[in-house]
């Protein structure tokens, strides 16, 4: 199939890129959200930038929306309306922002186009009305078992921890750091020692280490080098970087909200809401890299069975082979001649 698709979240589409069919992703040439194309990203040759203002309308067969606003704009760009002359699946990224429980989903009560949610969490919480649903949970590239262990610290990876607060758990970062030294990851952490309380330490950098964004292969080996997972998260659907630190070999320490209980089985870790338990058992990995890889093995195991590539792309083929092809075939005069 032609898939047109935005390069809306980039870890989601590392996995669904390396499908089968091939991927249209609109670009326009100041990038930004509605024109990422590829984003720089070693992606496979099926995964293809278009300008969706001179692609031909027919070409495509099946739509995956990620935003409310994506409706229109394929209608006005196609002339073909989502859902009704033109297979569509919106796919849901994330956990509603406000209002939870009672949160109401753009996309309830249609019938034409079902959502798709990325864990049974978000399903969950959102109200969808009687719009058709179905999950179909993350698929992680497999980076391979480079789980050393070697560093005496947790890794934590975050993306912009000042902006996003208690969301991201950026507040229990300082009592983790009292539990031992953290590495940090991600956009935006440069700024996170002088933001943070870190109880007076003199030589805060032997406690709070930070590495910033960094392309994914680096990040693989530098965190895979540290002694456990920290994953401090309050309400995110379900952090990539957990999953990938899993894949690595990684034991886990996460809180116990949204879908962490899912993702991390008993032996992997700690899985809990008492923050205190969790210091407790952060200290006892970092003194014990036996036990520590041992969990990690269990985590790695883990994440291949439910989270490995394989399930997530024959989960989307089966969704996109329901939907069918929404391609309109143009006959040439001399083929309907020789019939």
């Amino acid at each position: 199939m032609r898939i047109l698709v935005w390069h809306v979240h980039g870890g989601w589409m590392e996995a669904f890129v390396r499908g089968q069919h091939e991927y249209l992703l609109p670009v326009e040439p100041d990038g930004g959200p509605w024109g990422l194309g590829r984003g720089g990203r070693e992606w496979p040759a099926t995964a293809q930038e278009i300008d969706l203002a001179t692609i031909d309308p027919d070409s495509v067969d099946v739509v995956v929306l990620q935003r409310p606003g994506e409706i229109t704009a394929v209608a006005r760009a196609l002339g073909r309306r989502p859902g009704l002359d033109l297979p569509a699946v919106y796919l849901e990224h994330n956990t509603p922002k406000v209002g939870v429980p009672c949160t109401r989903h753009p996309m309830a009560e249609q019938h034409t186009i079902p959502v798709v949610h990325v864990t049974h969490f978000n399903r969950l919480l959102w109200d969808t009305g009687s719009a058709r649903t179905k999950v179909i949970e993350h698929g992680i590239p497999d980076p391979g078992r480079l789980y050393t262990g070697e560093r005496e610290e947790m890794g934590v990876v975050v993306n912009e921890p000042l902006r996003r607060g208690r969301v991201t758990g950026t507040d229990l970062l300082p009592g983790f750091a009292g539990a031992g030294p953290l590495r940090l990851f991600g956009i935006g952490t440069e700024a996170l020692p002088a933001a943070l309380d870190l109880g007076g330490w003199e030589r805060s950098g032997e406690r709070l280490r930070v590495v910033g964004d960094v392309p994914a292969p680096q990040l693989h080996r530098e965190l895979a080098r540290c002694r456990l997972y920290l994953h401090p998260f309050r309400w995110t659907s379900l952090g990539l970087a957990l999953l990938e630190a899993m894949h690595l070999g990684m034991p886990v320490v996460a809180l116990g909200t949204t879908e962490a209980h899912r993702a991390v089985p008993r032996g992997a870790g700690l899985v809990s809401n008492d923050v205190d338990e969790l210091q407790a058992f952060a200290r006892r990995l970092l003194a014990d890299p036996d036990d520590a890889y041992a969990m990690g093995l269990v985590a790695r195991e883990a994440a291949l069975d439910r989270y490995g590539l394989g399930r997530f792309l024959n989960a989307w083929d089966e969704l996109l082979a329901e939907l069918g092809t929404g391609r309109r075939q143009h006959r040439q005069p001399s083929e309907r001649t020789h019939r």
